[in-house]
């Protein structure tokens, strides 16, 4: 059922976008005495990419039949190379203008709160935004690029407000009674045992670990919001007045433990210490466990590299996790398959991977960067291993077993 409802609502959406495309550029840009401009806030959801919330403008004027959605969240999931684009940090968001009770069906649909804050601007005000946004919607105006911290569908808000309100226009901070770095505004919008949660501290540097300027916290609808409450307008409140346009104040999302990142790494750090004992009793190596600790962590290297040298993406600069991450293990895993002889270096190696390892928690310490709490466990069975292959490689020239 809810599968055909989407389907019908695309289907809508389409159509709807065709008819203000048609309809829209006819009308002159100004409105009536009758109209409003307000600051529309949406809830997040249960996928990573909804949760964080949403942020848009809305346009009403009964005189001129308008109540439409100034949305800076949508891109085109047709563009060519979108996937590589979208890894490389290099995609194009756009402007989309809709019908308000079009937005609105999604957040039904998904059952998410929407609040609005109506704008207190005359009427030169709101021409003057009105006529902004128009312009801006135009092909060859909408199209910006998309960063998560700094220029995203909440950060065009303020941004836009600023530009077409001038220096009448103050934002205040005092509301923020609290301090803290853009790893902890993204983290209080996520559970901390989750694979979301889990793969944004692996993903994101030391970039994100500065405290944020109170006019940054608004790289998140939650915080433009707030601060739309504490902003004045020529010394008079922006916001004329707030209201609840759709209410779903007893949401929950169910977890299932045994799905979550902490499980898994439960249970291989019981797995690895059990092979380890047994290892350990034999004298042997279990070649298939070190392949597979070795390839992850490799992989998960190159991936931080690939992010952080290889991408416009602001945020995945400067991420010590490469240094537990290595990525050289991918090479380095070929070798513990083999079964000849193990090159004579590997002890070195695997004690070079200990003291990288080490490095990464006296980053941690001085804060230099904060890790997923979750890096504990992934440290405790990467440090109980590495110790059991520097005593196997340094005690013995053996061959595989």
């Amino acid at each position: 059922m809810i599968r055909t409802l989407r389907i019908q609502f695309k289907k809508l959406y389409f159509l709807n976008v065709l008819w203000i495309a048609f309809f829209g550029f006819s009308l002159q840009a100004q409105l009536s005495d009758n109209a409003q401009i307000s600051i529309i806030t949406c809830d997040s959801g249960q996928e990573l990419y909804a949760s964080f919330g949403h942020s848009a403008f809305r346009v009403q004027d009964t005189a001129k039949g308008i109540n439409w959605v100034y949305n800076y969240g949508t891109f085109d999931f047709n563009t060519p190379n979108f996937y590589s684009k979208f890894a490389r940090g290099k995609l194009l968001y756009s402007l989309s203008v809709s019908k308000f009770s079009d937005f609105l069906f999604t957040y039904e649909l998904e059952n998410r709160w929407v609040k609005e804050q109506i704008l207190n601007l005359n009427l030169e005000e709101q021409n003057a935004l009105f006529r902004f946004l128009e312009n801006n919607r135009k092909p060859e105006n909408r199209d910006y690029k998309y960063d998560f911290l700094f220029d995203n569908c909440a950060t065009k808000l303020p941004e836009i407000l600023k530009k077409v309100l001038g220096n009448k226009l103050d934002f205040h901070g005092e509301h923020l009674k609290n301090h803290f770095t853009f790893r902890d505004l993204i983290q209080q919008n996520l559970l901390t045992n989750s694979w979301s949660s889990f793969g944004i501290d692996l993903a994101l540097g030391s970039v994100i670990d500065r405290e944020a300027e109170p006019e940054e916290y608004m790289f998140l609808p939650k915080y433009v919001m707030l601060q739309m409450n504490n902003t004045t307008l020529s010394q008079s409140p922006l916001v004329l007045r707030e209201r609840t346009v759709l209410d779903y104040n007893d949401k929950r999302f169910s977890r299932n433990f045994g799905t979550t990142p902490l499980f898994w790494l439960l249970l291989l750090l019981l797995f690895t210490l059990s092979i380890s004992y047994i290892d350990l009793r034999n004298g042997t190596r279990s070649r298939w466990l070190d392949f597979f600790l070795f390839l992850i962590t490799g992989s998960a290297g190159l991936l931080i590299f690939f992010l952080w040298f290889l991408t416009d993406h602001s945020s995945t600069a400067n991420n010590f996790n490469i240094l537990w991450a290595f990525p050289f293990n991918i090479a380095a895993c070929y070798f513990l398959l083999r079964k000849d002889r193990i090159p004579k270096w590997m002890g070195k190696y695997i004690l070079a991977l200990l003291v990288l390892m080490a490095a990464t928690l006296l980053i941690w310490i001085f804060q230099i960067q904060q890790f997923s709490p979750l890096i504990t466990v992934v440290f405790a069975i990467l440090g109980h291993r590495y110790a059991l292959l520097y005593r196997y490689f340094t005690n013995s020239n053996s061959s595989l077993q």
